[in-house]
């Protein structure tokens, strides 16, 4: 069905894989494409979790500069265009979607892992927006890296262009994990199955709401919460829960 992915369902996981490893799972126009119609489907799904890796030594080298070089700017705006709808998209979908990073993540893929809900890197993994030392400034990965660490550390990335180690990417919060290369799959699916527990409708709205109030004012943001909360306190999972934390008994989810 893919020429670029492999996706496979396990459970109630559905894992992407970035299957470009002669070109470093570099992004060009049709791989978009595929990660944006996998990720779509994965949405539909009666899944919980989406996990995305890629094959091969790199994670993802970001845009693919052979694709980028051959369009106008008309072409470059639509490429781009097509690369912020997979982002939205991976944070609008219903289910929780983690970062499966090992190896190089740079300018796009260091975008597509901080547009991640989660993320658990490898040791040997490493993070980059190299545009600040080359002829094209990483002017999109910048806005969910911004989100996630900070106004100085995401100058100094952006403007060195240097790579950051795993380390330092969980110091700074682009990662919630660091785990040595051979125990990475172990550590994906632990936290996946923390973080996927419950009732989905819960869930689902939760991740929604999270990503609405995130960044705006906090007199907002709390009245998009308190509407949403109290919203969901009807929904059966609400319900279940608080019933089976009255009766000391555990939960049955209905959803």
């Amino acid at each position: 069905m893919y020429q670029h992915l492999l996706v496979k369902r396990d459970g109630d996981t559905v894992t992407i894989t970035m299957n470009r490893a002669a070109r470093r799972n570099s992004l060009s126009a049709d791989h978009l494409a595929e990660l944006l119609a996998a990720f779509r489907e994965a949405g539909t799904s009666d899944a919980t979790g989406v996990v995305l890796a890629g094959d091969g030594p790199v994670f993802s080298a970001g845009h693919d500069f052979g694709d980028v070089a051959a369009r106008d700017l008309m072409g470059v705006r639509e490429l781009l265009t097509l690369c912020t709808e997979l982002m939205h998209t991976m944070q609008s979908i219903p289910q929780v979607v983690i970062a499966r990073v090992h190896g190089l993540a740079t300018a796009a893929g260091c975008q597509l892992v901080a547009s991640c809900d989660l993320a658990v890197a490898a040791e040997s993994a490493g993070f980059a927006l190299p545009g600040g030392k080359g002829g094209w400034f990483c002017h999109t990965p910048a806005v969910p890296v911004a989100r996630s660490i900070g106004r100085k550390r995401l100058m100094e990335l952006a403007l060195t262009g240097d790579v950051i180690d795993a380390a330092t990417a969980l110091d700074w919060g682009l990662v919630n994990r660091v785990v040595p290369d051979d125990r990475l799959d172990d550590a994906v699916a632990e936290l996946l199955a923390r973080a996927t527990r419950g009732s989905r409708a819960s869930k689902s709205m939760g991740k929604v709401t999270l990503y609405a109030q995130l960044d705006r004012p906090e007199a907002d943001a709390y009245a998009i919460a308190l509407e949403v909360m109290a919203a969901a306190s009807q929904l059966p999972g609400a319900r279940e829960g608080m019933a089976a934390f009255l009766e000391k008994r555990k939960p049955s989810w209905p959803d």
